[in-house]
This record gives C-alpha cells, structure tokens and sequence, in this order.
C-alpha cells in the first residue's frame, strides 16, 4: 500500500472526473493526457468481449467474470461496478504504481466509483464537470439523432440524482469551453487545489430547476 501522506507521493495523486453523461468528462479526460506524460489515463478492467479494434491493455483490461470477482474479493480494485450485465473496475495497482511513477491518473467514472476511490485513496482530487445549461445537455444527448426519447429521459433523470451529489466533490468545473475547462482541472491538480467555486450550489439548482423544465414541457408524454 501507497503511503499517501509521503512527501514524494503527497503531489502525484488520481484525478477522478464524474459527470452526468452528456457533459463531455470523456473528452475533457483524453485532452488532459494528450501530449504529456504528467497526466495519464487509467486503464480499466472489465469483463464484457472486446468490441472490433479494441486492444487488451490499452483500452481495456479484458478478464474472464470469475477472475474479475477473485480479483474484486481480494480488494484488488480500487473501484468497481456491475453495468449492463458486465463488470467494470480501477486495478489499485495502477494508481499506486502511478503514485510512485509522480503521475496524476486520470479516471473518467461515475459518482458511485468516485466514492469508492474517495474511500481508498483519501488524497484523490473528485472533480464534478457541470453542464453550462439543461438546453446544452439535451443538445448533446440527442445531436446523433440515435437516442430514443426514453434513454433522453432516463439520462436527464440520472443527471438530476447525479448533480445532487456534486457537493461531495472537492472542485467543480462547468464545461462551456473545452480549453478552459481543461486547462482548469490541471491548475487545480498541479497546485493541489481542493477548492470549489463560490456559486456552485446555486448553478447546481438552476440546472436541476433547468432540467426538471425541459422534462415537463419536451418530454412530458414519455413514459417514465
């Protein structure tokens, strides 16, 4: 086990970014990595077949159910989840070994697993990525034309439940601008920032009341 509170471990530490889908956290995380070796992306384990193109170790860890479970049952990772049916987890070992190398890692997960590297690496930095509108949002879940109006609602609900928990967040970044924002969550990891924004609790509720609008007069008729 890492000590954490080590100066030579205290600066290098995970970087979790979480967010309600739709609100770019994925693209915010490749662009904190490309083109530096200060920041790197985590690498996650999962259980479900490798799609075309996919390569073991670099997109995924592909295990076997029983061998992520004994992996699961050993405290091997330092988050996991079951989605749709297949399992998803962070091996501890590549945040540790991370930690070691000086390297920020950077996770694109959600809340829950947030609270589960919170749990395991206290000195983590949770960063919550906030959609500059309800509008934004919706404009962004549905411009492939490819989501049924079901999944919109599902996804606008989720968004809702999963912006209620942005208070346990250690900073916020609302992502109007991908340079800013990117360039936001380095400045706070590199100063090892854990501030939050003086007015995200009431941008928090004005997109809330946002979304709650677009559900009642977009998709009032969509079966729950």
């Amino acid at each position: 086990m890492i000590d954490q509170g080590h100066p030579q471990t205290k600066r290098a530490r995970p970087i979790v970014l979480a967010a309600p889908s739709g609100t770019g956290k994925t693209t915010i995380a490749h662009r904190l990595v490309e083109g530096t070796d200060e920041f790197v992306f985590s690498v996650s384990a999962t259980t479900r077949t490798p799609r075309k193109g996919e390569r073991n170790g670099m997109d995924y860890e592909f295990m076997a159910r029983d061998e992520f479970e004994a992996v699961a049952r050993r405290g091997g990772f330092a988050e996991w989840a079951e989605v749709h049916g297949n399992l998803y987890g962070t091996p501890r070992r590549t945040l540790e070994e991370a930690i070691v190398r000086g390297e920020f890692v950077v996770l694109d997960i959600d809340v829950q697993g947030a609270r589960q590297i919170r749990a395991n690496f206290p000195h983590a930095l949770l960063v919550f990525v906030i959609p500059p509108s309800a509008e934004v949002l919706v404009s962004r879940l549905t411009k492939r034309g490819t989501e049924a109006d079901e999944e919109v609602v599902r996804r606008l609900r989720n968004a809702r439940r999963e912006l209620a928990r942005a208070a346990e967040f250690d900073h916020a970044v609302v992502n109007d601008d991908l340079e800013r924002a990117v360039e936001e969550v380095r400045t706070v990891a590199r100063t090892d920032g854990t501030r939050k924004d003086g007015d995200v609790a009431a941008r928090i509720a004005a997109l809330t009341s946002e979304i709650d609008r677009v559900l009642e007069e977009q998709y009032q008729n969509v079966g729950a």
